[in-house]
């Protein structure tokens, strides 16, 4: 069993009177239930917003994951699973990385297949004039 700061989130020892992160005392109500942990709602960032931002903007397949688990987020708080709520946002946050890298790559690349293809056509053009 595991306490979570209200505050911060990070998970601290059972027998912890206050967070090991920023100090804030801990009590009974966000004790841990089932071998999870209870946080209150809003204390997990969910990555929703940057999750939707990338499949957008940069990668349609990783940002849905993220999505999926940026969704989990606050439904597992409200269950009472404050672990479970970490560890999904953990993975949305991870999966929009993933995805806004993906994506600044591709877009790399192709501005470099579009940079040659102009180098070509105009070496092209060159080689055909007197």
């Amino acid at each position: 069993m595991s306490l979570f700061c209200h505050q911060c989130g990070t998970e601290n020892a059972d027998s912890a009177t206050k967070c090991r992160t920023c100090g804030t005392a801990l009590g009974n109500p966000y004790q841990a239930v089932g071998g999870g942990g209870s946080l209150p709602p809003g204390s997990v960032p969910n990555y929703l917003v940057q999750s939707i931002l990338v499949t957008l903007c940069c990668c349609l397949p990783f940002g849905i994951v993220g999505i999926v688990y940026a969704a989990q987020v606050n439904s597992l708080l409200r269950a009472g699973d404050g672990a479970g709520a970490k560890k999904a946002a953990d993975s949305a946050r991870m999966w929009c990385w993933i995805g806004f890298g993906t994506g600044v790559v591709l877009e790399l690349l192709l501005f470099a297949f579009y940079a040659l293809m102009v180098i070509g056509m105009m070496a092209s053009q060159q080689m055909g004039q007197p």
